[in-house]
């Protein structure tokens, strides 16, 4: 076996003057990996990324959401529920004003401990009992009604408390997916 590099030509020969098939693919892929290290907008493999390619626009739109980088939420008090914010507020908005209707609701315990400051919130604003407090009332709370009768019977009723005005206790997990499940209610 014989590898000749003559003028930038290279060529491999066998013993009887034949070039031997597997040698000339195996060097060739040799040299295209090599090149392909040295390309402009690649980037190196100890990084870890994967190197740049040209993606038709519909490929690289499913390329992004797929690999998006997500930072850890390290001391971000404001749970997600697993919902963008418009779906994540009308859940709470919902669920503070059911909690009010009905004094206490069953729901999962991560929704019931996200939910226990906003109806802590509506609360003290109903002990307030000023204009501005039943304005706020009515722009979170979703039946206008309950927010009068909020405001009428919270004074007396939480006059002497300084908050924790709900109660979460835990309860069994939901039959379904096993998710920890919980009563919240009003004090």
């Amino acid at each position: 076996l014989r590898l000749l590099i003559d003028k930038g030509e290279l060529s491999c020969w066998h013993k009887n003057g034949t070039p031997t098939m597997k040698i000339v693919a195996f060097v060739c892929s040799l040299l295209v990996a090599g090149a392909s290290t040295f390309s402009v907008g690649s980037v190196s493999s100890f990084t870890g990324t994967h190197i740049s390619t040209v993606m038709e626009p519909a490929a690289r739109a499913h390329h992004s959401k797929s690999s998006s980088l997500e930072m850890m939420r390290h001391r971000k008090r404001v749970p997600k529920l697993g919902k963008p914010a418009d779906q994540r507020k009308a859940l709470l908005r919902a669920l503070t004003t059911e909690i009010i209707r009905h004094g206490r609701i069953k729901t999962t315990a991560v929704r019931a401990k996200a939910v226990r400051k906003h109806v802590d919130h509506m609360v003290e604003l109903g002990k307030r009992g000023d204009l501005h407090a039943r304005r706020q009332a009515l722009g979170w709370i979703y039946d206008k009604d309950l927010v009068h009768a909020l405001f009428e019977a919270a004074p007396e009723r939480y006059g002497e408390r300084n908050g924790g005005y709900t109660r979460v206790l835990r309860t069994m997990p939901r039959q379904g997916d096993n998710a920890k499940m919980a009563v919240i209610e009003l004090v």
